[in-house]
Order: C-alpha cells, then sequence, then structure tokens
C-alpha cells in the first residue's frame, strides 16, 4: 500500500491544473505516493481536462462547492494512506519533493503536519509569502514566518535550512499531515471556510501533544492568490474573523482570553481607520462585517471544552509583531531573535 496521498483541492481551475499538474505528476515518486484531485463541485472544464490529459490522476468528485476546510476534510475522511499532502492547485514542484517530508514524518512519530520550503513562483529566488520557511504566530494571534515579516519577503539565501519543529503553524497551501492526527483534532474548522484554518488545525494538533515541523530538503514553488486575491475585502473578511474565532477557540476561559481577544480587537479598529484613511472603504467595511460576523459564529464554541494550556502566552515569549516590524524596524525573522 502507498504511504502518502498528495490532495490537490480544485474549484474551477482547469487553467491552474494544465499549468501546475504536470510538475506534481512528474515528481511524485509512484512507489510511494499517489496524486488525488479533490474536485469541489467544478462547472468549468476542470473534469473534462483531468480525464483527457491526466488519466493517471485518480479523481473524486463532489457535488458542489464545500470551501477548503470542507473539501479537505471530505478528502481526509476518504484518505486510505497514513499520509496526505494538502496540495494547492497553484503549485508547482520539483525533484522528489515527497521523500524528505514522509522520512521526516516516519522518524518522528509525534509531528502532526510538516511542510516544505515554500518559495515564489514567480521569483524564485525569494519565499513566498503564505508559509515561507515555516509559520509562527505573535502574542496578538498575528502571523508571521521564516522569511517573511508582515508584507517583508526575504531572499532565500540557505538562511532557513535547517529543520525545525518548533513552528506554531505550517501552509496549508503544502502541508503533510498525520492522517491520524488530522482527524483526532478534529480537520479543518469548516465554520472557517478559507483562510487561517490551517493555523486553527496546527493550534489543535499542539494541545493534544503533536508538534509542527519545517523540513527544507523539500521545496516548492507557490503562485498565491489564485483562489481569492489579496486585494479583494472579502479575503480580508475571512481574515480578519477568522483570526478572533482561532483565538476565541484556543485560548484558555479566563482574563487572559478576554484582554487578548479585546486587545486584538483594538488593534484591528486601527487597521479599520487605516483603510478608511487610504480611502479603502471595501476593506474598511470588510473589517466591521468581519467582527459582526465573530460576535454571531463565537456562539457555536462556546460549548467546546476549554484549552487546558495557553499556548500562546507561554515560554518562549512570544514578540510583538506590531513593534518589531513598524517602531523597531525590524524586517526579517531572524532579526526577531
Amino acid at each position: 500500500m502507498k504511504e502518502v496521498s498528495v490532495i490537490i483541492l480544485n474549484w474551477n481551475g482547469e487553467k491552474l491544473l494544465r499549468e501546475f499538474l504536470p510538475s506534481v505528476v512528474e515528481y511524485t515518486p509512484a512507489d510511494t505516493a499517489k496524486v488525488i484531485v479533490a474536485d469541489n463541485g467544478s462547472t468549468d472544464d476542470s473534469l473534462k481536462v483531468l480525464r483527457e490529459e491526466f488519466p493517471r490522476v485518480e479523481v473524486w468528485a463532489f457535488d458542489q462547492n464545500y470551501g477548503f476546510a470542507g473539501g479537505y476534510n471530505k478528502a481526509l475522511d476518504m484518505c486510505d494512506t497514513p499520509y496526505a499532502v494538502l496540495l494547492n492547485s497553484d503549485v508547482a514542484v520539483d525533484s522528489d519533493w515527497v521523500t524528505p517530508l514522509l522520512e521526516y514524518m516516519k522518524s518522528n512519530p509525534l509531528c502532526g503536519a510538516c511542510q516544505p520550503k515554500i518559495l515564489s513562483y514567480r521569483d524564485r529566488t525569494k519565499f513566498e509569502y503564505a508559509g515561507a520557511a515555516g509559520g509562527y504566530i505573535d502574542r496578538n494571534g498575528y502571523p508571521y514566518c521564516r522569511g517573511r515579516i508582515m508584507d517583508s519577503v526575504e531572499t532565500d539565501g540557505g538562511q532557513y535550512d535547517t529543520a525545525v519543529d518548533d513552528l506554531f503553524w505550517a501552509t496549508g497551501a503544502a502541508m503533510m499531515v498525520s492522517v491520524e492526527a488530522y482527524r483526532k483534532a478534529g480537520g479543518l474548522d469548516e465554520a472557517f471556510f478559507a483562510h487561517m484554518e490551517e493555523i486553527d488545525l496546527c493550534w489543535r494538533m499542539q494541545r493534544l501533544g503533536y508538534r509542527i515541523a519545517a523540513v527544507p530538503q523539500s521545496h516548492v514553488y507557490h503562485l498565491g492568490g489564485a483562489s481569492l486575491d489579496a486585494s479583494n475585502p472579502r479575503k480580508t473578511m475571512l481574515n480578519f474573523r477568522n483570526s478572533l474565532l482561532m483565538l476565541y477557540k484556543n485560548l484558555p476561559h479566563g482574563r487572559t482570553r478576554t484582554a487578548t481577544l479585546l486587545r486584538r480587537r483594538l488593534l484591528d479598529t486601527l487597521a479599520w481607520a487605516q483603510f478608511v484613511a487610504k480611502g479603502k472603504w471595501g476593506h474598511a467595511g470588510a473589517i466591521l462585517r468581519a467582527h459582526r460576523e465573530y460576535r454571531r459564529m463565537k456562539k457555536a464554541y462556546e460549548g467546546i471544552e476549554s484549552a487546558t494550556s495557553d499556548l500562546l502566552h507561554t515560554r518562549p515569549r512570544r514578540p510583538n509583531l506590531l513593534i518589531q516590524y513598524y517602531l523597531r524596524g525590524r524586517k526579517k525573522f531572524s532579526d526577531l531573535k
């Protein structure tokens, strides 16, 4: 039996399939892994393209668009291998990219998820925004990466080529998971629909005792923004809303959670004011909408068991990214240390 399912979630992405799927088929080792496209109810010619141009690829056709989280949950429910890679449809690979990830997972049974080094598809000398060389989170819940702080993306000079197992999150653009750990943690939160859901999943995995790792001996190339561009206010809404929901879900009940959420909502108000000052009314409205939806949606989590440990505020002390970046001018991950 093969050990890895490389699962690509597709929705109306026939152009992306033609551009990116050939490298995945070519460089995924057929003796240990199989390539699967889980189609989220596409209405374009995606299924025809897969049938006629990629006959070696296994296709799971869903009846509708379940979103990133729901689509992958359905796929992982069907998965019959011990490991799976959640791979975006706009990721290209080369060489034997799966083997380093698989070997790391097998050698580290407490690793719930790991990621390769993520480089930009457009400029392969630079890290890619969504994941870079592994993700962390600051004390206010803002994500950052080895290789990317806020909007500052570093050039890859091998500075983060050491494998680490102290990540807070691995990117959903290319993330290998233990299928057992994924299921134990409850999978991706489908209420999120898209954005921040992999950080939430990795947080829950850590609460169960799993580790999150980066394995830079494997590297891939991510286009980014193929499903929802950063200029789209809906992306702003999802990021702000889901970040608040993630904090509410995963912090222990009590004064620390209340204080963290209050501080974060005040910071969101500053972000709203900045959008207003720039005349970006769609993004300003998206933040207001995100907070309205957060207040409505958080009720669904009130009955869940409280976290027993505070992974956000325990040592090592997490930086305040806004102060480090905007006031102290620290634009690289290595500067934070």
